[in-house]
């Protein structure tokens, strides 16, 4: 039995289309999703996005009858500077995200901490006030829409890759923007998601839930070095009533394997959560 506070990313089944990944977390018993909106790592919200698109994501999620938690979106580089043009299409891209985002019924957009590199294109203070100058802009945009903005502050392949540099960033960020937790990434930059929930708790809006080991954010549940178990004791003893969706971007099954594998892991955290 799938607890009702655990859903599960689309990017847990992104070798398949839109319609077919939803159908398979359906049929596995999930009643939430989060929708994958990130290019080069899941293509079912295609990054060129236009009002079409909007419309046939849109349709194919009410199709599916799932719920939406959150878009886990990107917008580009949000520590890099921007010419004119590429900002007005940057702002055209965050509205197309925001009203599929509305659109689709879900609480929020999540978007990154950065670049996908570690090295600041100026220096790290002035990058971190970048990304979160944009963020808040963002933020602020989401409002409009009727929707909040949340971001994964900790991503061990961006600007942000370790808790040092994610309390960094969101010592610079506004109440208003949600921390989603990724237990994978915490532990594969060397970091402890007790540690993790203790600095952070007061703004974790949302979970998410893989397996890792240091360097390797690829696992799945059971296979790494998370302690899913002390990382979600120590949430509900913060007060956590918020969601966990498996994003389960795994490399050590096969595509055929995925539907096994997610009904484990669902088996393994459901008893977990309170």
């Amino acid at each position: 039995m799938v607890h009702d506070r655990l859903g599960c990313s689309s990017i847990s089944f992104r070798h398949l289309g839109l319609s077919d990944a939803l159908s398979t977390i359906a049929e596995l018993g999930f009643a939430e999703i989060d929708l994958g909106a990130l290019p080069g790592v899941c293509d079912h919200v295609p990054f060129g996005l236009d009002t079409a698109g909007v419309e046939q994501v849109t349709k194919e999620v009410a199709a599916s009858g799932l719920r939406v938690r959150s878009v886990n979106g990107d917008i580009g580089d949000l520590n890099l500077p921007l010419t004119p043009a590429q900002r007005d299409e940057r702002r055209r891209h965050l509205d197309r995200l925001l009203t599929l985002t509305a659109g689709v019924g879900a609480r929020a957009l999540v978007l990154p901490c950065g670049a996908l590199d570690h090295t600041p294109v100026r220096s790290l203070d002035e990058d971190l006030d970048a990304v979160a100058a944009q963020l808040e802009w963002a933020a602020d945009t989401a409002h409009t829409f009727g929707v909040a903005l949340w971001t994964e502050s900790l991503h061990v392949y961006r600007l942000c890759c370790d808790t040092a540099r994610a309390a960094q960033l969101t010592a610079r960020l506004s109440p208003e923007i949600g921390i989603v937790m990724d237990f994978s990434h915490i532990v594969a930059s060397g970091g402890d998601p007790v540690g993790f929930v203790g600095l952070f708790g007061h703004r974790i809006t949302h979970v998410h839930l893989r397996d890792a080991v240091p360097g390797n954010i690829n696992l799945g549940i059971g296979n790494g070095a998370a302690d899913f178990a002390a990382g979600i004791d120590a949430l509900t003893a913060f007060g956590y009533a918020g969601h966990f969706s498996l994003e389960l971007e795994t490399r050590d099954i096969t595509d055929a394997q995925r539907p096994a594998g997610t009904a484990e892991a669902a088996r393994l955290i459901s008893p977990l959560i309170p």
